[in-house]
């Protein structure tokens, strides 16, 4: 194997690689064209998004500034908004489904390093896939992990640091991040009259 099969296997590997270098560098070539975009540029960042992510769907917004490592190792369903400052660490897939938010900050890193140092220092390296289901809301300065799975329709706080996986449809904190609760009908009942009020006094 490769270093980028290596790499995308989740396998130790070598990030100094020549073909890796080259690809890192074409993604950094194309966010900082992104980067660098103004808000009138709908258009031309829609284009930038097409060459750097490895496949995306409708109605997708990424505010500047955004970073990844490679971009084709992401993949994005329908209706994704990522804020300000988001990070992907993408040496291995990270898959985001359809209605999907990010706060401010968020950090996905799909990269990891040895714990122990003599093998760090042979420069070898590893990851691990993320994947996020539909639904999902991610609070602003959270960290997401290697080999993290968070399932539909949850809601994980602000300043999380997500290590192992969150099941659906519940509401989950902290550092390291556990699950608070489940979301239930008291919830749905709470927003559905928020909806009410709503529409009741809009203009």
């Amino acid at each position: 194997m490769n270093e980028k099969e290596l790499m995308l296997s989740g396998h130790l590997y070598i990030a100094s690689d020549k073909t890796l270098a080259e690809e890192r560098a074409r993604a950094r070539r194309l966010t900082h064209l992104y980067n660098n975009t103004s808000v009138d540029e709908a258009e031309y960042r829609n284009e930038i998004l097409d060459k750097l992510l490895g496949s995306h769907g409708k109605n997708i917004l990424i505010e500047p500034d955004f970073h990844c490592d490679y971009g084709y190792n992401i993949h994005v369903g329908d209706n994704f908004f990522a804020n300000f400052g988001c990070i992907i660490l993408d040496v291995c897939e990270v898959t985001i489904g359809n209605n999907v938010l990010f706060a401010p900050g968020v950090s996905i890193y799909a990269a990891a390093h040895p714990t122990v140092a003599e093998i760090r220092n042979m420069e070898l390296e590893c990851g691990g896939p993320v994947t996020i289901g539909n639904n999902v809301w991610i609070g602003g300065n959270t960290v997401i992990n290697p080999n993290v799975t968070i399932g539909d329709n949850a809601v994980i706080g602000s300043g999380s640091v997500v290590t192992k996986d969150i099941p659906p449809n519940v509401i989950a904190a902290g550092n390291p991040c556990r699950i608070i609760r489940e979301i239930n009908e008291s919830d749905y009942e709470y927003w559905r009259k928020k909806v009410e009020f709503y529409r009741q006094n809009k203009d």
